[in-house]
């Protein structure tokens, strides 16, 4: 131990806390609470944090999808607070409910900001690199090195779907061609956690309303979508007729291989965000027309004769004794019709081997027929041609009465 002049005793080699001064003791304290602080950043609190937002956010989902089913039952409209009718040329149009994913844009729990890397900004760039990261992990046999170009390219647009924090979950790539009159969606993909929202319906009509409105020359889209997006771009309105002039897009969208093109085509005096809407209101105008020129609306009480049948009694009744049914122009013949199958019972398995065969790589080239201008003597020397866009063709026209027929289609194919 080693004495002070004061008297104070400490040990040798280490300075007394009084050597510090007055404030030692608070910038002791203080440096103990920064080494907590640095500690607690070291744990992972965000992530903590971050679980439960989306507890919270997912509670709060739950419960409005409950509150809308309440009231839905009550015959209440959820946005008016009471059943919600216009009145339009004495015809009654029911005003529907928002759809889940509009709920949350509107309650701003999501947003789809349109962003490029023409005029980047900071938060442009986070977005730009949250959505080329969504599309790497939805399509894992595109080159990561490719998407991540064509993103960040100048001449192409992205509208991405954004959570709080900045988070991208899903979002569609298009490149304009304004002089041409159409737009090529390059890529469309939504985080596979988050795909059963409906934020790809929501996506794509956004993207249409907005496209319309920031390029007005433009009023189709063309995609290549592989077998896994047919089936959503179908439902989105898009179809593998292509009619728009072949020389105004060839050469200029990406062409991929084993892909299909397909096109979509916007109309001019539709709202997409509002389509839901227009389609009832159609509908009921339809209805109510159909009202005043037929009967069809009409209810009928239940035949007494039925109700006083004796066991083992057989009844057999003509068309006019029954109620509107000789109104109706009714005969025995439209039965026949009606209970025809409108698919062949094996139509569902053919459908799953010809997919199956549509994405199968090594059959790249029998995906369309042969272009003659490319092959002069294909034709004079395959006597019977076949590929699978034919059978498909023939598939969904009911043309296969049989397996045996598409098995020999594929034989012509093989």
């Amino acid at each position: 131990m080693a004495t002070d002049p004061d008297g104070s005793q400490h040990v040798e080699g280490h300075l007394p806390i009084s050597a510090g001064g007055a404030g030692a003791d608070e910038n002791f304290e203080e440096e103990e609470e920064e080494e907590e602080e640095i500690s607690t950043a070291k744990r992972p609190e965000l992530d903590e944090t971050e679980r439960k937002r989306r507890t919270e956010i997912k509670v709060k989902e739950k419960e409005r999808e409950e509150e809308l089913v309440s009231r839905l039952a009550a015959g209440v409209n959820p946005e008016d607070g009471e059943g919600a009718v216009e009145i339009w040329e004495g015809i009654e149009l029911q005003k529907l409910p928002l759809r889940p994913a509009a709920i949350e844009q509107a309650n701003r729990e999501i947003m789809l900001p349109v962003v490029s890397s023409r005029n980047p900004t900071p938060v442009a760039t986070i977005l730009l690199v949250g959505l080329k990261n969504v599309f790497q992990r939805q399509l894992p046999k595109m080159p990561r090195e490719y998407i991540t170009r064509l993103v960040l390219d100048k001449n192409h647009i992205s509208m991405a779907i954004v959570k709080r924090g900045y988070r991208v979950v899903g979002g569609i790539c298009y490149r304009p061609f304004e002089a041409r009159g159409f737009a090529e969606i390059v890529f469309c993909a939504v985080d596979s956690s988050e795909q059963i929202k409906g934020y790809g319906s929501h996506l794509m009509n956004s993207l249409k309303d907005h496209v319309r409105k920031a390029h007005p020359t433009i009023n189709v889209f063309l995609t290549y979508a592989d077998n896994y997006a047919v089936g959503y771009f179908k439902k989105q309105g898009f179809t593998k007729e292509i009619s728009y002039p072949r020389e105004r897009w060839v050469g200029y969208i990406k062409d991929y291989e084993g892909g299909t093109i397909m096109q979509g085509r916007m109309l001019p005096k539709v709202k997409y965000m509002e389509v839901h809407q227009m389609l009832a209101d159609q509908k009921a105008a339809i209805i109510a027309k159909i009202k005043t020129l037929t009967k069809s609306h009409i209810i009928h009480p239940g035949l007494q004769i039925f109700k006083e049948r004796q066991p083992d009694e057989e009844i057999k009744l003509t068309k006019e004794q029954v109620p509107g049914l000789a109104e109706s122009g009714w005969n025995p013949d439209l039965d026949d019709i009606v209970r025809q199958p409108k698919r062949n019972p094996y139509h569902v398995l053919l459908q799953h081997v010809l997919n199956d065969l549509q994405s199968e790589p090594s059959a790249w080239p029998f995906v369309k027929p042969v272009d003659s201008s490319v092959v002069a003597d294909y034709y004079d020397v395959i006597k019977n041609p076949m590929d699978l866009s034919t059978m498909e063709h023939k598939l969904e026209n009911n043309h296969y009465e049989s397996i045996e027929g598409f098995v020999a289609d594929v034989k012509l194919i093989g």
